[in-house]
């Protein structure tokens, strides 16, 4: 039971697998768990960087008083919900107790994940402001997944 419930956990990391090029050189070079974990958390730091440099950049893009005041309460509550939803996957209170020693990893990649989901998302942002920030309609007809500024 403890060997597939191992296994599990070591399925579920690869479902956070990150495609940053140091990741996988680190992960390669890695021989201990600690050594995995140091991999981990150099990610989630890399992805935070890109996240902080993307909004700095939607920031700047934006003019209008009220954008930028929505845009750093959205920052925010997303900020929130990704501590809410690390806290809600790992609900224990002795996390090494109840996990193991890959916990730090997985919390990290995990961490990682959403924040590159955070990073596409302020992207997909970034190109509506710098389109003269006109709201955004659906089009079916378009390339982009059906996302225009209005007319």
């Amino acid at each position: 039971m403890v060997r597939l419930f191992v296994a599990f956990l070591v399925a579920s990391v690869s479902a956070f697998a990150q495609n940053s090029e140091q990741y996988r050189a680190c992960n390669q070079k890695a021989k201990t768990q600690a050594e995995l974990n140091v991999c981990a958390s150099d990610e989630a730091q890399r992805t935070d960087q890109q996240l902080n440099e993307v909004y700095h950049r939607l920031l700047s893009g934006a003019k209008q008083p009220e954008a930028i005041a929505s845009i750093k309460t959205a920052e925010g509550a997303w900020a929130t919900y990704r501590d809410a939803y690390i806290k809600a996957t790992y609900p224990a209170k002795d996390k090494l107790a109840e996990y193991g020693s890959i916990y730090p990893m997985e919390a990290n990649l995990l961490r990682a994940k959403l924040t590159q989901q955070q990073v596409a998302a302020l992207k997909d942002l970034l190109r509506v402001y710098s389109s003269d920030e006109r709201p955004l309609s659906r089009g079916a007809d378009t390339k982009d997944g059906g996302l225009h500024p209005r007319n």
